[in-house]
């Protein structure tokens, strides 16, 4: 995502959990509101994971309606796999470069004003390498883990849904009920935000398993196999709380997503877009849109530190020297990485170019 590519930029999972897939996440759009839905147009933008988020929204509805039965969930779900399933040969090359695993040299090019410089191998190439070392099969390493934290993800977003239905507010618009549209904007974003903070906590212990299953490919490790062996194992080196590792991060990335694309869409539509413009419900739906792309790009950070902090120290080669430090906290590991110049490293994986503060790993 250069910080901001958006095959990559986790707002794309904004459909599901965010407007991203999450997002990333995680990892798409929401459906577009129905003609006089206020201020915002859109339901409010949800934070970023993986892509198979996209679909999250969908069956979030699903399962929060009344006359939702048991084949419209599981279609959802179902939908929420293909997706998932889809996109994580990228999800897949995008921690391999977050934990700075480089087996490729770099190449020289030129850039716009005709200058050489170098530039990392983009996800193509990567993926080719990977096929080339582990077949196809294994562009899908890690994947049982992440379809279950996906499906952990749905379903607790629907149950939370259900147990704490959010209110119908009245519509409003204009700019004389700034106040009132700005309570309803707090009341969606804080029923949203609790909503995410529990699927993201329900599911992370599978993301964990996820993420070290896939960056066992560095060192050609075999620790981590199937989802219940991971269990044991991380239980009796970590405890229980070597299944929240990277949590708070996350958490954290969340938070600021939600509230910061919310509040700036809402402010926006409010005081600059009037009611009397024609296409005044479509502006908001694009305000909203580039919103999502502008604070996925500033919270980006906080979803490396988390996927990080899942794997560092914990006997794998790709959280240990030379490839990262020993953390002592995740604020430890975003200092180092601000210091390194590296708090957007993966966020771009077609144009990679080396800055000069950059340092990798190269095999």
């Amino acid at each position: 995502m250069g910080a901001s590519d958006p095959e990559v930029a986790p707002w794309l999972r904004c459909g599901g959990r965010g407007m991203v897939g999450a997002g990333p996440g995680a990892g798409g759009a929401e459906a577009g509101a129905p003609p006089g839905a206020g201020v915002w147009g859109l339901h409010p933008p949800r934070p970023p994971q993986s892509s198979s988020r996209r679909v999250e929204a969908a069956a979030v509805a699903a399962l929060g309606s009344g006359d939702s039965s048991a084949a419209t969930e599981a279609l959802f779900l179902a939908l929420g796999a293909g997706v998932t399933a889809l996109s994580h040969p990228l999800f897949y090359v995008k921690l391999l470069i977050q934990v700075g695993h480089e087996p490729l040299p770099p190449t020289v090019g030129t850039n716009v004003l005709g200058r050489k410089v170098f530039y990392l191998p983009n996800f193509f190439t990567y993926a080719r390498h990977i096929v080339q070392v582990d077949g196809k099969r294994g562009l899908f390493r890690g994947l049982s883990p992440r379809l279950m934290s996906s499906a952990l993800s749905t379903l607790s977003r629907g149950s939370v849904k259900k147990a704490f239905p959010l209110e119908e507010l009245e519509h409003v618009s204009n700019k004389d009920d700034v106040k009132t549209s700005l309570r309803k904007v707090v009341k969606e974003t804080s029923h949203e935000m609790v909503m995410q903070c529990v699927s993201r906590v329900i599911s992370h212990p599978l993301h964990v398993i996820s993420m070290r299953c896939m960056v066992q490919f560095v060192g050609r490790e075999v620790k981590y196999s199937s989802v219940l062996s991971s269990i044991g194992k991380i239980f009796k080196e970590e405890g229980l709380l070597g299944f929240f590792v990277g949590l708070i991060p996350h958490l954290l990335g969340d938070v600021v997503f939600l509230w910061g694309c919310n509040l700036l869409a809402h402010f926006i539509n409010a005081y600059l877009v009037d009611d009397s413009f024609s296409q005044a419900l479509a502006v908001r739906s694009y305000t909203k849109f580039v919103m999502g792309i502008a604070v996925s790009m500033l919270t980006y950070p906080f979803l490396l530190v988390g996927d990080l902090m899942a794997v560092n120290n914990c006997g794998l080669l790709a959280g240990l020297p030379p490839y990262s430090p020993v953390f002592k906290s995740w604020i430890h590991c975003w200092r180092y990485l601000s210091m390194q110049g590296q708090l957007f490293r993966g966020s771009s994986l077609l144009f990679r170019r080396i800055s000069a503060a950059s340092s990798f790993s190269i095999d």
